[in-house]
């Protein structure tokens, strides 16, 4: 340890350029799948804007128990799906997984196929039931 402090004091612009660099990549990729929201925020979207929720859980996880009138693609097949969600592009879309890991790649996908309000909830599902927000189970 005492030689990554050395390291760190005899090369000051080695290291600050690293940092800097760190700090644009996650910038970057925060970003690159839409801004993230909370579920107050969500909860207005969908009562004000009709925004869509869509959960990219697998299909055991959402039947146990998801947002109401949330629909449901799993992440994996998301690709393969588009012409479900095709004729929502207009409409602001909420992606939300379970703890907020893959509703970035799910929305810079949405993003690349032409869908321009895209939104991510922040801290997914989880956070939606640790605020004992309803819930519907299929």
């Amino acid at each position: 340890m005492e030689s990554f402090f050395t390291f760190i004091g005899a090369h000051p612009l080695l290291v600050g350029a690293f940092v800097v660099l760190l700090g644009l990549f996650i910038r970057n990729e925060a970003g690159r799948g839409g801004s993230t929201i909370g579920t107050q925020e969500l909860v207005r979207l969908v009562n004000v804007q009709n925004a869509l929720v869509l959960d990219v859980r697998d299909k055991a996880e959402f039947a146990e128990g998801h947002i109401v009138d949330a629909v449901n693609i799993p992440y994996a097949s998301l690709e393969d799906k588009w012409n479900e969600l095709s004729k929502h592009k207009e409409r602001p879309i909420v992606v939300a997984c379970k703890m907020g890991q893959h509703s970035g790649a799910a929305g810079t996908l949405l993003k690349k196929n032409g869908f321009t309000n895209v939104t991510r909830l922040t801290g997914g599902y989880s956070e939606w039931r640790a605020q004992n927000l309803p819930v519907v189970k299929s």
